[in-house]
């Protein structure tokens, strides 16, 4: 079955960076377009960007400018570089992927920015 764990969340000080993994299993990784999202306290998830199979990458105005997404083919790994964290980036990190017509999503990972 498709499972994704996320993982590299933490506590930083504003201005911090972070890198957030998530390693994907149940899939034939290397073909699917994977996403990651936000949830704030409060507040709806978001996508904050994605990246299809053969790396082309779309980011939304989220975290313009500030993440970057990436990913390993080989080890089944997306990465999410969140750079200039702010104290509104504080939330819980998902990655998502559609498999045979459902959406999968891991359990998530708390990112908490201090000022």
């Amino acid at each position: 079955q498709v499972r994704l764990v996320e993982s590299g969340g933490g506590l930083v000080q504003a201005g911090g960076s972070l890198r957030l993994s998530c390693r994907a299993s149940g899939i034939n990784f290397r073909l699917y377009t994977m996403r990651w999202h936000r949830q704030a306290p409060g507040k709806q998830r978001e996508l904050v960007a994605h990246i299809t199979g053969g790396g082309s990458t779309e980011y939304t105005d989220a975290m313009k400018g500030r993440a970057t997404i990436s990913r390993d083919n080989v080890y089944n790994i997306v990465y999410l570089q969140l750079n200039s964290l702010k104290p509104d980036d504080t939330a819980v990190y998902y990655c998502s992927t559609n498999h045979r017509g459902s959406t999968f999503w891991g359990q998530g990972t708390q990112v908490t920015v201090s000022s």
